[in-house]
């Protein structure tokens, strides 16, 4: 990690501890390869494509962490429990993403620092999306 002369890692952002955006597509890509082979998760994804899904994921992890704004300047206020609305999330589907995302996590190699605070970002970002109790 390129540090600037005198700046502390507690004066970087999260995003920047971890390696910016490549640490965070990365983890990102690995998850929609798990995503698009998954029976329950990947009809939630109507494009044929996830490559939309998955840019929209990346811009809002990065911006949540402190890296650009960019998900907030081109889609507005994440809204995630509203964008979700329409899909049935229950705790299988919960269960499939958090597998997914766990894979993809384990797969960064962060600071085990780093590893817990993301992951205990994800399993609440996880459970406040369930929707259903079916």
């Amino acid at each position: 990690m390129n540090e600037i002369p005198g700046e502390t890692t507690q004066e970087q952002t999260f995003y920047e501890q971890v390696g910016g955006e490549e640490t965070f597509r990365r983890l990102v890509r690995r998850f929609y390869e798990g995503v698009a082979a998954d029976p329950l998760l990947r009809p939630m994804y109507p494009e044929e494509d996830l490559g939309p899904a998955e840019e929209r994921l990346a811009l809002f992890l990065m911006q949540y962490w402190g890296g650009p704004r960019t998900y907030s300047d081109h889609r507005g206020h994440p809204r995630l429990r509203m964008r979700h609305a329409p899909f049935t999330v229950d705790r299988a589907a919960h269960d499939a993403w958090l597998r997914h995302m766990r894979d993809a996590l384990d797969s960064l190699g962060l600071a085990p620092e780093h590893e817990s605070e993301l992951w205990r970002y994800l399993t609440y970002a996880a459970a406040s999306m369930v929707n259903s109790a079916h």
